[in-house]
Parts: C-alpha cells; structure tokens; sequence
C-alpha cells in the first residue's frame, strides 16, 4: 500500500528526536547506524528538522581521520505536548518535550459517566496546561477505549466509558484553542512503543495490553494499522464461547468476558478468594501468598489470552509480542500457562516469536497520546486533518523568532 514508506520516514522523524532526547547529542552518522536508515535519508531528515527549528548544530565531534562529523542537537525550546489517558474513573496528564521525555504527570479523579464530563474534563486540562512550562504547547493527544473515527475530528464509541457518538476532539478544540488529537488509547501506546519501548526495533510488532479490558496496537511496516473506522485491534472481542458472560460490548463469550479485570475479580468472589470490596492488588497478594484458587485464576487468564493470540499471530505474523497495561503486574502468576498456550496453538514455524512484558505506568497511556502531537508535524499521509495543520502551523510560528535572530 501506497502510504507505508510515507508513514516509516514520518516515525523516522520523531525517532530521531526521541533517540537524541534519550542519549543526548549525535552525528549524522550515529543516528543512521543506530536508527538503522541509510546515510542519505538521514540527511534528508536531518535537513527537514534543522528547517523546522526542531534541531541544532552544535560543535564537531573528534575524527579518526577524515572530516570531522558536526553533532546535532535538540533545541529544548522548541515547544512541549500535552498527552491525556481517559478512563471510567480518572484521567492521567503528562507534559511531555519535543524529544517525548515526560516532564511532568498527575492523575484526577473523574466520572467518564456523569452528564458533565465533557465540561468537568475541560476545566481538568486547562488546570493541568497552566502549571506546566512556558515554552509553546503544540498540542493536546488524548488515548481513549475505543473506536475514533480519526484523529482529527476525535468522535468517540467507548463500551467501557459508555459514549456513543461523543464529540470530544471538536468541543475540547473549540474550549481549549489549540490542537487536539484524538485515538484509540492501545493505539497511541504502539505509536509510543514505536518511538520509545521495545517497538523502536522493530518494524512489525504487536502491542497487546490487559487490565480493565483487552486490547492490541498492531504496527506494520512501522505504521500503526487503525482499520476502517479506526477500531483496529479489538481482540479483547474475540468470541471465546456462544454462552459465555456478557461483555461490556453487549455481546456474550467474548475473551474480554473471561480475562479483563471484572471478570477476574468475579471468578474471584465466586471461588471465596476474596469478599465483596476485594480488588485486584488483594486478589494478586493471595497468588503470591499461594492461594491456589487465586493463582488457578490467573492460570485460567493466561491460557485464555495465549489460544487467542496465537490466533492473531497466525493472521499478522508479527517480530514480538509486547505485553503492557496493569494487569502485568501480576504476570508472573499469567505467564506459564500463557506461554504453554500460546506455543502449542501457534504451527511450527512461529512458535519461536518473541514476547516482552514491559514494566507498567500509568503516565505509559498518556505518554502515549502525546506521541501523536508529536509525530503529527511529520504527518505527510494527513492523518491528523486539520488538527495537524494547526500543530505544524504552532510550531513553525514559535521556531520563526530563532530562524530570525541565526
């Protein structure tokens, strides 16, 4: 398809901001090696963000022999994203630099069902910019659970926080003045996994995350996939069984039904494990007590999630695995009967496909969401709209003064 070498050299672009920010500064040459691009194309963009006023020359590094290769730098003024997790219950700020490094973070409480959300969400934003730092915002990313239509104009269907057809890129826009960028919240974590995690390794991977639901960031070629209507990577609906449990989608036996965090504490309180008000932090303590109903559970979890992704795997053949999300706080009591499900169920010639489980944060979801103002500057296959064009419009007007005064 025509858009993948466009969207591989976008990702390129922050990829170079995000290693610089990393490790500090690098020439040419080093970026190429280790971003694994050619020489010329990294001149290409290299040149690109040097324009954009992203990037600086700074002074020569010692040759060998030869010319000596000038070090390039970020210019730390180039502007900051802000980048928002929503969820039923609290919303997760970070403040993020041009390079994607968080700056800053805060979790507030939040009820994504109450009639005012849309307006109480607004005031949480503007008290969560204003304390942040002076240099430009180029944007808003908010990851929300479920399909956007794009992420432009951010019209939300969540079955987890109970939105049908929610307008919340177009009211935050029009309320707030600046960019916003809207996705699915697994999505914005693979784009974040693809310029900062174990993804950037890799071009063809899979982002699966558990906890309150089920959900996959898939990235091909270095693209994040959103499907049709930007619902790609539901595999948390999964038909499991025709009879099973209601699913928060409204349909019965979905894998979700079986292994998101209600169920787990259902199957719980039926097996005695724990009473009426124990969560998932009790219910994880009982397995490393060696409660042997508890850690049956999450047994039962594991090999539910690893017969369906092998299912996945068969169909996108993806380089890794990449576990995420906060019930990976309790793989260990996961990972055995994962491992032998996924394995067994997968044919022969992918049963040696890798799978990393990445320590959690919360502030990983909204970092997440930031990474698509960020990347949206080098957004050449429009994804974004006119959002996009705003983000760029931003950060051309804050890096004219510089470009003036060289």
């Amino acid at each position: 398809m025509v858009f993948r070498p466009a969207a591989r050299t976008d990702v390129n672009r922050s990829a170079i901001l995000a290693q610089l920010g990393a490790h500090g500064p690098a020439s040419r040459a080093d970026l190429a090696r280790v971003l694994d691009v050619s020489p010329a194309l990294m001149t290409q963009l290299t040149r690109d963000l040097l324009a954009d006023g992203l990037l600086q020359e700074l002074e020569q590094a010692p040759s060998q022999g030869g010319r000596p290769a000038r070090m390039l730098g970020i210019v730390s003024t180039a502007g900051h994203a802000i980048g928002v997790k929503v969820v039923l219950d609290h919303v997760a700020f970070v403040e993020v630099g041009i390079d994607g490094a968080v700056l800053r973070s805060a979790s507030e409480p939040f009820d994504a069902s109450s009639s005012t959300f849309l307006a109480e969400l607004t005031v949480l934003l503007r008290r969560f910019i204003a304390g942040g730092s002076s240099t430009p915002v180029l944007g808003i990313g908010i990851g929300v659970p479920g399909s956007v239509d794009n992420q432009g104009s951010g019209l939300v269907d969540s079955a987890q926080l109970g939105w049908s057809q929610v307008p919340l890129g177009a009211t935050l826009q029009r309320e707030l003045d600046l960019p916003v960028l809207v996705e699915n919240n697994v999505n914005a974590l693979a784009m974040a996994e693809r310029l900062y995690g174990v993804g950037r390794r890799h071009d063809n991977f899979l982002v699966v995350t558990i906890g309150t639901g089920v959900g996959a960031g898939i990235v091909v070629d270095g693209a994040v996939l959103r499907g049709f209507s930007g619902g790609a990577g539901e595999v948390g609906h999964i038909p499991v069984t025709e009879d099973g449990p209601v699913c928060s989608c409204g349909n019965r036996g979905c894998l979700e039904a079986y292994i998101g965090e209600a169920a787990l504490l259902r199957s719980a309180r039926t097996a005695g494990v724990l009473g009426a008000q124990g969560g998932m932090t009790a219910l994880g303590a009982a397995a490393d007590a060696g409660n042997t109903a508890a850690t049956a559970i999450f047994g039962q979890a594991g090999h539910r999630l690893g017969r369906a992704l092998a299912g996945v795997v068969h169909t996108l053949d993806p380089e890794i695995i990449i576990v995420l999300g906060e019930g990976t706080s309790a793989w260990k009591h996961w990972s055995f009967a994962f491992e032998v499900a996924l394995r067994s169920a997968l044919m022969p010639s992918r049963r040696q496909v890798a799978v990393a489980v990445e320590n959690w944060q919360d502030e990983s979801w909204a970092q997440g969401a930031a990474a698509l103002v960020l990347a949206t500057p080098f957004d050449s296959d429009g994804l974004a709209g006119d959002q996009g064009r705003l983000v760029r419009a931003r950060l051309v007007e804050q890096s004219a003064p510089q470009e003036a005064g060289s």
